[in-house]
């Protein structure tokens, strides 16, 4: 219910009105003006007429643009807080990568607690990534990342709002996986520097074993060059000794095998066709390759309590991966929960997070990466755990953006990182798989010209 005389970033002024509960109904009218360096922000609500007023020196335009969305943001953060007497642990900010934020600030700690209005424990967290990330995060250098997207599934998640289809019911899958291919091939003269390949879904071994040789086939020339390979085995039933075996033998060293929850009664309510038996079945199986291997939480799932989430890490604790991430749920559009829901519970969900974050480090797990994801639960983060030397680079250099991902499949967004400007190019495949498939030779054609 936002009017704004700057149309250009009113979905971020509505990013902030949807964090409180009841404030996407109140009607606000927004004017922002910049004279020198003053920007004055005035808004209309309920009658009462509220006027901010912030000096900032600014060099070039992008810079310009960023601090009139900046100030606009934190005012009606301002008039809300107040109004519906709220505070969120991370305050203000309502971007995706908060550390890739703190490395660009002066004084990040400062400007976090004072501007944004984050928590001190949040604060840490940034301190604690950010020490973590030392000697394996390289601004200096130009690095890439190759991505691979695989977007079938053996039955599709209720919080899922990812492209993947259910694998059985595709009938396109010989003319992607050729498309795909395709486009690796063509990908791969791209890369000037690659140093980690992340295979992702989706759940790339639900495919034919003659699919997923053909994918991997196609990425046989980085070996040798490359530090990290990565596959998402994701789902239980769909791993099998078979297709871990193709991993190992084309040099995959990381998979990740992703429970959600060790709750029969939740994966039978999120839509998995698996048992929390099962993970921890294949889980052994996959560690007998010698692969590392990451598995994936989520704290606030349907109906679960803080006991369930409790023991869904204390399950993966005792099983020891080499690193785990705890996702907080969120109201993604295009899933079914997103149908069901219109604003997620806050329930225990902090609890669980912090609960989480206890256990990662009393057991040797440091946070590694960190990224927010829009309408999640209490506006909380998504957090990678790993034991010291067993960081996903991909992860890290993805998430802080510090090096070009060139990235294939239906919608892939690939990234060419511009240092010296300060900005980063983007360009995204097709969701559709049909239509993937009818572009690929324009999508190769617009990839080779953003590269080159």
């Amino acid at each position: 219910m936002i009017e704004t005389n700057r149309l250009d970033y009113k979905k971020d002024l509505e990013e902030v009105a949807v964090m409180f509960d009841g404030g996407d109904a109140v009607k606000v009218a927004h004017t922002q003006q910049t004279i020198g360096n003053t920007f004055i922000d005035e808004y209309l609500v309920d009658g009462t007429l509220y006027r901010f007023k912030n000096e900032r020196v600014t060099s070039g335009l992008l810079e310009l643009k960023r601090f009139e969305k900046r100030f606009s943001k934190l005012g009606l953060y301002s008039i809300f807080k107040q109004r519906f007497n709220a505070q969120f642990e991370w305050g203000a900010l309502t971007g995706i990568r908060p550390v890739k934020m703190a490395y660009s600030a002066l004084d990040f700690e400062k400007e976090f607690k004072e501007v944004f209005d984050v928590m001190p424990k949040k604060i840490e967290l940034v301190k604690d990534i950010i020490e973590t990330q030392r000697g394996l995060i390289d601004k200096n250098s130009e690095y890439d990342g190759l991505f691979v997207g695989i977007p079938f599934c053996p039955s599709r998640c209720t919080y899922c709002s990812f492209i993947s289809s259910e694998i059985a019911k595709e009938k396109n899958i010989d003319e992607y996986i050729n498309c795909l291919v395709k486009e690796i091939n063509e990908g791969l003269k791209l890369l000037k520097n690659p140093r980690s390949i992340y295979v992702g879904g989706g759940t790339p071994v639900a495919l034919k074993n003659e699919h997923l040789i053909a994918v991997l086939t196609a990425l046989k020339p980085l070996l040798n060059s490359i530090k990290e390979f990565t596959v998402e085995a994701g789902r239980p039933d769909a791993i099998n000794s078979e297709n871990l075996k193709i991993l190992k033998d084309f040099g995959v060293t990381r998979i990740c095998v992703n429970p959600q929850t060790f709750s029969n009664k939740t994966l039978e309510l999120i839509g998995r066709k698996h048992t929390a038996e099962s993970v921890i079945e294949k889980y052994y199986l996959a560690k007998s390759y010698g692969f590392d291997i990451n598995m994936d939480i989520i704290a606030g799932l349907t109906n679960e309590s803080f006991l369930d989430f409790k023991n869904t890490v204390d399950t993966v604790i005792k099983l020891s991966p080499d690193n785990f991430t705890v996702h907080t749920l969120c109201l993604k559009n295009g899933s079914k929960l997103k149908e069901q829901e219109s604003r997620l519970r806050e329930g225990e969900i902090t609890k669980m997070i912090d609960y989480a974050r206890l256990k990662a480090s009393e057991n040797g797990y440091n946070p590694y990466y960190l990224y927010r994801q829009k309408y999640s639960a209490s506006n909380l983060e998504n957090v990678g755990y790993s034991k010291k030397g067993k960081e996903c680079i991909y992860n890290i250099d993805v998430m802080e953006e510090t090096s070009n991902n060139v990235a294939c499949g239906a919608n892939a967004v690939s990234k060419l990182v511009i240092p010296s400007e300060n900005r980063i190019e983007r360009y995204g495949n097709p969701k559709n798989i049909a239509t993937y498939i009818q572009k690929i030779d324009e999508i190769i054609k617009s990839k080779r010209e953003l590269y080159n």
